[in-house]
């Protein structure tokens, strides 16, 4: 496999609402003129835990689903290319595996109470501290009608306009492979890109304080502005704002995202005593933003 064929992957689950992530996968890669490749990984229970009818059981239980999934894509995406396979492996070693040779990995994300949130210790946030190709996690319900804009109405529609992408980014030279995903898929789009910046400046003490403040938003302003020049350049079929949000970036960009169709932000992994983690604004985003998020992984 090259580089210029590698396929989306979407890892299929059966929880409930697990449709959303194959369903965005064919979409994405229908807009990339990729392959698909659907993977169940199924897991037999110990031998000491089951009988020996209940792995054979199991795996046809899982096979259904698979075949399931496949049938309900091609129906909807007939120009699809679309693979399927059960891979005989644990969830995470067999994403893990997988994301090697994905363009993209997509993963279900599994909902908190219908409210919104990623799960903490799920599937999804176990895979993302593991692999260096980008990680797009879906939540249950998703739907083609979420990616657009409501119609004149306010109700939902395939036929109105994608709503914007959404980037953050740092202003210190490693957002290089995050702003290249979030243009190309504004592109892909025909969507406006959103680059958010979360701004923090300790409030000095003095009579000049007020001052000094402007000053130092007016200097992460400019930085902004000078980042994203060379990316306008390269791609001017894309809208591009800019936007400074000032507080901790963990907390202000979950709102300052609200709203998009698809949210990028990058995030380096990294070991701790409890193990593989994703960075503070990476982890605040799967658990808050109600759309997809695209985890690009960076140096």
């Amino acid at each position: 496999m090259t580089e210029t064929t590698r396929p989306i992957v979407v890892g299929v689950a059966e929880s409930h609402g697990a449709w959303g992530a194959p369903d965005w996968a064919a979409r994405e890669a229908l807009r990339r003129d990729l392959p698909l490749r659907l993977v169940h990984a199924w897991e037999a229970g110990l031998p000491e835990e089951t009988t020996p009818a209940e792995p054979e059981a199991s795996q046809a239980h899982a096979r259904h689903v698979l075949r399931g999934v496949r049938d309900r894509l091609r129906e909807r995406y007939p120009r699809l290319d679309l693979t399927a396979e059960q891979v005989h492996r644990p969830p995470v070693p067999a994403l893990i595996a997988e994301a090697e040779n994905a363009e993209l990995l997509v993963v279900g994300a599994q909902d908190r109470s219908g409210l919104g949130g990623f799960l903490s210790g799920s599937l999804a946030l176990a895979t993302a501290a593991r692999i260096d190709r980008p990680l797009v996690l879906v939540r249950g319900g998703q739907s083609a009608e979420d990616e657009h804009l409501p119609d004149a109405d306010g109700r939902p529609s395939q036929r109105t306009p994608l709503r914007d992408v959404v980037v953050a980014v740092d202003i210190d030279g490693s957002s290089h492979e995050v702003l290249q995903a979030a243009f190309h898929a504004a592109e892909l789009r025909r969507a406006p890109l959103r680059v958010v910046h979360a701004w923090h400046a300790p409030f000095p003490h003095g009579y000049d304080s007020a001052t000094e403040h402007r000053r130092a938003r007016e200097r992460a302003d400019r930085e902004l502005a000078e980042l994203l020049e060379p990316w306008r350049d390269r791609h001017p079929a894309v809208y591009v704002k800019g936007e400074l949000h000032e507080g901790r970036p963990a907390h202000v960009l979950v709102h300052a995202t609200a709203g998009a169709g698809l949210v990028v932000v990058g995030h380096r992994t990294r070991r701790a005593g409890t193990g593989p983690h994703t960075g503070a604004v990476a982890h605040a985003l799967i658990h808050h933003v109600h759309g997809p998020v695209v985890l690009v992984p960076h140096g």
